[in-house]
């Protein structure tokens, strides 16, 4: 993994490594040869990446609240990293209109809180504050957002992404302006992958019903979404990080996510799970009236294509084959650190290739698997 090698030997702090993007991220940092502080809550859900993959044996793992300025800054100053990405965050947008104030707090005031650790850091040179695709003012077109749409998420845990956003730009503004540490955003798609075991996620649900030989439950089978493959963003993120401490000037705001032909409705990636699958699987349209979610959503990423070269490398097929491919080894009681590695090393020798084609979308369609 040459395009790596960067981060050999660098201290990097991860907030949110014990959750599914920070599991990935976390072992490719340590497969990088960096040294890795994570600081995150438990996950809170029965299964976790981060125990199926052993990463506290490789990793300095904190198990903190993004609320907890004070035990946040200790941390962090014990560590003394070079390279910060936060992704710790309440994710799920359910879950924000249960909670909406402990959703403004993690997000919002945890967005504050490692900022301000970064600031008061001297060792810090690059931090990505990862939030989302949804921190646009969402208008339903047809057209993908770019990085200079308004910001004005709906909902309470998009909108909180979109004040993380702005509090990021803020701080930015305010205390990074001297040249000691390059600041970016990176705003990624719905992301599906081995390892996902959330609650109100099509993919983790879809794995569940696989498990228990049941037919699937979509409630919105029509919402379009940048789906992508987890590995996707977490290796813009790495390169961002990398290009802005060797340019500062390169440090941003960016979105990423997959191309329009990827681009799929809830349907389809069910669709697409059953026929990967195998075995007879199909799912039930069983929509259950709950709160306001965004019914199509897109980015443009025309600014990181231009910017750092940057492509997708799975079509939406590809991404669902590697999902089912890792969660049927899971189910199959497999050694599951040693298929993730197999994963990021064989994503990484495509990354590394220079003359990859994308591709056009000359992908048939064939029929659902709805019942």
């Amino acid at each position: 993994m040459n395009n790596l090698t960067f981060f050999k030997g660098k201290k990097v702090f991860l907030t949110g490594h014990t959750g599914f993007k920070g599991s990935w991220l976390s072992r490719i940092l340590i497969l990088s040869g960096a040294e890795v502080t994570g600081y995150a809550l438990e996950a809170p859900v029965e299964a976790k990446l981060f125990d199926t993959l052993h990463l506290e044996k490789n990793m300095h793992s904190v198990i903190g609240d993004i609320r907890d300025r004070e035990k946040l800054i200790r941390t962090m100053q014990e560590a003394q990293p070079e390279i910060v990405f936060h992704l710790a965050a309440q994710p799920i947008v359910r879950e924000s209109y249960r909670d909406p104030v402990g959703t403004y707090a993690a997000n919002v005031m945890g967005t504050v809180h490692v900022l301000e650790c970064a600031r008061q850091c001297e060792s810090v040179r690059s931090l990505v504050n990862v939030t989302t695709d949804k921190v646009y003012e969402n208008k339903e077109w047809e057209y993908g957002y770019r990085e200079n749409d308004p910001l004005d998420g709906y909902d309470p845990y998009s909108n909180s992404k979109s004040c993380s956003e702005l509090v990021t730009h803020s701080y930015k503004q305010s205390f990074f302006t001297d040249g000691r540490c390059a600041v970016s955003t990176c705003r990624a798609g719905n992301v599906i992958g081995g390892g996902d075991f959330a609650a109100d996620r099509i993919v983790p649900d879809c794995v569940r019903a696989a498990e228990k030989k049941e037919p699937i439950i979509v409630r919105n089978p029509h919402s379009t979404r940048p789906f992508q493959h987890v590995l996707e963003p977490l290796f813009l993120y790495l390169t961002v990080a990398k290009a802005q401490w060797e340019n500062a000037e390169l440090a941003g705001c960016y979105n990423v996510g997959p191309d329009d032909c990827d681009c799929v409705n809830t349907g389809r990636l069910a669709d697409l799970f059953c026929e990967t699958w195998g075995g007879g699987m199909h799912w039930i349209n069983r929509y259950d009236g709950g709160p306001h979610e965004a019914n199509f959503l897109k980015l443009d990423c025309s600014k990181v294509k231009k910017v750092f070269g940057w492509k997708p490398h799975f079509h939406v097929e590809e991404a669902m084959a590697a999902t089912v491919e890792w969660s049927k080894k899971w189910l199959a009681g497999a050694d599951m650190r040693e298929v993730t590695d197999e994963q990021i090393r064989a994503y990484a020798a495509r990354f590394e290739e220079k003359q990859i084609d994308a591709g056009g979308c000359t992908k048939g369609v064939s029929g659902s698997r709805q019942i």
